[in-house]
């Protein structure tokens, strides 16, 4: 059964790399303690590369809720709320600078600026390559600020398979950094 305050907030950017995104909304919603409520937050542009990567719409259903990028009433918007946590997967770099300079022009950046300044935990998955300054610099304002940056680069010491067990690779670590028990491969651990 699901303990009462482990609301999250995940939120999917207009980055490529939706599958990393399902897999951990799928992991989530799987786990033996999954979250009490998983909200979700898709930008505009994140939505079309959803549809396009992915071949069909996201549908909430429990543990899922769906807000507007646009709803500044979503309960996570404010820092009364009881979420505890918020992942960005994928981040966009438009997203992360965002953030890291306070614009908090949707909800997804406002929801962000409110883990910040509340002091709850804040995961960040970009998926870009190479990184440039500006980018760096960003990320490293962000880490001055008690975020996470874990970008989306897969381990390789699990022998992974196939695609999808190197996006694992990532997600595990997510959730891991999330704060959830997982049955991750742990290295040396499990040889």
């Amino acid at each position: 059964m699901a303990s009462k305050n482990n609301r999250i907030v995940i939120a999917i950017t207009g980055a490529s790399g939706s599958v990393y995104a399902l897999k951990l909304l799928e992991r989530l919603s799987g786990l033996k303690d999954c979250p009490s409520e998983i909200a979700v937050v898709f930008s505009d542009k994140a939505k079309e590369i959803w549809h396009y990567e992915i071949g069909q719409e996201f549908t909430a259903k429990e543990p899922f809720k769906a807000y507007d990028n646009d709803n500044f009433f979503a309960p996570f918007a404010s820092g009364s709320s009881d979420f505890v946590s918020m992942i960005i997967c994928p981040a966009s770099m438009g997203t992360i600078g965002r953030i890291a300079n306070g614009v908090s022009d949707d909800l997804i950046c406002r929801a962000a600026d409110v883990m910040l300044k509340e002091r709850r935990k804040l995961i960040l998955v970009p998926r870009e390559i190479p990184y440039n300054l500006i980018h760096l610099r960003n990320m490293e304002q962000l880490t001055l600020a008690g975020a996470i940056i874990c970008p989306a680069s897969p381990s390789f010491y699990s022998k992974p398979e196939t695609v999808n067990d190197l996006v694992k690779t990532v997600v595990d670590r997510v959730v891991t950094l999330a704060g959830f028990e997982t049955d991750t491969y742990r290295w040396m651990e499990n040889d």
